[in-house]
């Protein structure tokens, strides 16, 4: 039986802490991951902008969670690779390819559901332009 204790709560109030923390260092550090979370900017307004409905937004906050936690968790590789094999060595070059290889498969994914999602409205609006 477990026991909910005043310790307990604040354990699992700091996990929250520390992952956020995660994210901010991943943010500061990683080229890609500002690119990724510009990008989820542009995406938002976008959806936004075209009032699209639930189901699509759905669509989209899922193709930007996988690539952002995808990207989470290849620094998270990287930053271990780096430090338990410093030196170069061919199981560590695999290693970080394939966690980026994770996060580009994560990212065309993205894309695709970015076309699928915005084609309609993006066409509606170039049609109201040209007419």
């Amino acid at each position: 039986m477990v026991k909910n204790t005043a310790a307990g709560h604040k354990k699992f109030w700091h996990s929250f802490r520390f992952a956020a923390q995660g994210i901010g260092a991943a943010f500061k550090s990683e080229l890609n991951m500002k690119v990724h979370c510009a990008m989820t900017l542009v995406v938002l307004a976008a959806a936004a902008a075209f009032k699209l409905p639930a189901s699509k937004w759905m669509l989209l906050l899922l193709a930007i969670t996988l690539v952002l936690g995808t990207e989470l968790l290849n620094t998270a590789i990287e930053a271990t690779i780096d430090l338990v094999s410093p030196g170069l060595h061919p199981l560590a070059k695999k290693a970080k390819d394939t966690a980026a290889g994770a996060v580009l498969l994560t990212a065309v994914f993205a894309v695709i559901v970015g076309i699928y999602v915005f084609y309609a409205p993006v066409m509606d609006w170039i049609k109201g332009l040209m007419s």
